[in-house]
């Protein structure tokens, strides 16, 4: 007999002494009907809601909603050659997903199974795909900084670990550039990044998979998709699969971050398959238990208490809004579980504004909780200054102002303006948005005309990676002393010297 790699004979003759012998009781149904990605069963009256089924030549569905004498079953797989008639099984499993650093790297669906022809995934372990949220005495305050590399956001609405930022905004806004740009952002950190893809074009999944890929950070990402041609009871399942795989990192004591792309899509899906199954519709023919869809996936993200291991699990979940309307049914929904919302403007991204962040919406309900103690001292007064240049903007129209005063504050915003202005795949090092905000505070950058701004930014990490007296703050960043202040100051001025016309 061959050995096994397990343990040998031994282990071979403890798995037979094990083995249960004898009639096994199983539970047949009969699909009764089926179309759209449902189908409705006749039988199993053991069938468990969320249970997984399997129909006819072995395709997989779970169960979506029970009646008296029926169950609604959504498929997982294609329904290709399945019919009504065939036989149905249980399988007294949920739903699940594998879990494990063996799928860092990878593109996959729902299920596990690759979708980027690497070969199979080496998955440590499976797991439930819903799960119940950390309890309240299981979490801890919120302070440790997700740093985005974005400096409208790491600046005025910071975000920490564990919390769950809502980015919400029109079509076609930069809502998936934001994401992406703080998933490149955590390539040389300590944080591992889920991306999900619920319902879109392959192309635009495949558009993201090249930005990690080009930026350095799919190695420590996962990108789970479930694209629009995928089966809506896996567009469904996508979310919750990905969850659960972002929290066996946060469960060992490490970091993870996740991106919902989008819940406004999933949404759509949870009511296409409960019309589809004859529930009630109730408002805009959502189904009554819409809140709570989206409220026992998001209270999964939490950073937990040291007892727990002190891991975190941050959520960046994505809405989509028609016409700038932030009081529809799903944004609203959304906007009540999240702990604040990055809102983009379609003006401001038409603008040339980018990224298109409305200051005067958007919020983060840790914010400063969160922030690195260096970007805290510098911030200052630039939310407010910046909503006082934009309401001077809008009057200014009407006639020019004679105040010297009011030129200096509308040009000390144009400043703020172009510091927040930042192209894509580009994220910024915190030392680098200390330096310019302390710039912008001290009066360094006053003499810079707005349009100088960009290349200033892009000269200044080399001169601040040369410059010897920050060499300790550069390898650990804490509270921003004067000497330290005036040398970024020092480097900003060096950056912007090189645009200064000759004398």
């Amino acid at each position: 007999m061959p050995t096994h790699p397990d343990g040998g004979l031994a282990a071979i003759t403890a798995r037979l002494a094990a083995a249960r012998l004898g009639p096994q009781a199983e539970e047949l149904g009969v699909i009764d009907e089926i179309g759209d990605g449902v189908a409705r069963l006749r039988g199993l009256p053991g069938a468990q809601l969320g249970e997984i089924v399997l129909l006819g030549a072995g395709k997989r569905g779970f169960v979506l909603s029970l009646e008296a004498d029926a169950a609604r079953v959504a498929f997982l797989d294609p329904m290709a050659e399945t019919a009504a008639g065939d036989l149905a099984r249980r399988t007294g499993a949920a739903a699940r997903a594998p879990v494990g650093a063996g799928l860092l790297g990878r593109v996959v669906d729902p299920l596990g199974r690759p979708l980027d022809g690497l070969g199979p995934v080496r998955a440590a372990a499976f797991a439930d795909a819903e799960a119940p949220a950390p309890s309240i005495i299981e979490r801890d305050f919120v302070t440790e900084p997700v740093e985005t590399g974005l400096l409208v956001i790491d600046a005025l609405f910071a975000i920490g670990r564990g919390q769950r930022e809502l980015i919400i905004g029109e079509r076609a806004t930069g809502k998936t550039a934001i994401a992406v740009d703080t998933i490149l952002n955590q390539r040389r950190g300590d944080m591992v990044c889920v991306y999900v893809a619920i319902g879109e074009r392959m192309t635009a999944v495949e558009r993201v998979i090249a930005a990690l890929r080009a930026g350095g950070a799919l190695a420590r990402s996962i990108v789970v998709a479930a694209p629009a041609t995928a089966e809506p009871g896996l567009r469904w399942l996508a979310p919750f699969a990905a969850t659960a795989m972002a929290e066996w990192f946060r469960d060992r004591g490490g970091h993870a971050l996740i991106v919902y792309d989008d819940l406004t899509r999933h949404a759509a899906v949870h009511r296409e398959l409960a019309l589809l199954s004859r529930q009630p519709p109730g408002r805009e023919a959502y189904p009554g238990d819409i809140f709570y869809l989206h409220a026992r996936l998001l209270e999964r993200s939490a950073k937990l208490s040291a007892a727990r291991g002190g891991g975190s699990l941050t959520a960046l979940p994505i809405a989509q809004i028609d016409a700038g309307n932030l009081s529809g049914y799903i944004p609203t929904n959304l906007i009540s579980i999240a702990d604040g919302q990055i809102v983009l403007s379609a003006a401001l991204f038409a603008a040339n504004q980018r990224p298109a962040v409305d200051v005067g919406l958007s919020v983060s309900r840790v914010g400063g909780k969160a922030q690195p103690a260096a970007l805290k001292a510098v911030a200052g007064r630039m939310r407010l200054d910046y909503a006082q240049y934009l309401e001077l903007r809008l009057f200014s129209r009407f006639g020019g102002f004679g105040d010297a005063a009011m030129r200096a504050r509308i040009a000390h915003g144009e400043r703020i303006g172009a510091l927040l202005a930042q192209p894509r795949l580009a994220p910024l090092r915190m030392i680098d948005q200390a330096a310019l905000l302390a710039a912008l505070a001290d009066g360094a950058l006053d003499e810079a005309p707005p349009d100088a701004i960009p290349a200033i930014r892009s000269r200044l990490p080399a001169i601040i990676d040369a410059e010897p007296a920050l060499a300790a703050f550069r390898a650990d960043p804490g509270a921003l002393d004067a000497d330290t202040r005036r040398a970024l100051v020092a480097c900003v001025a060096a950056a912007a010297a090189a645009d200064a016309p000759p004398p």
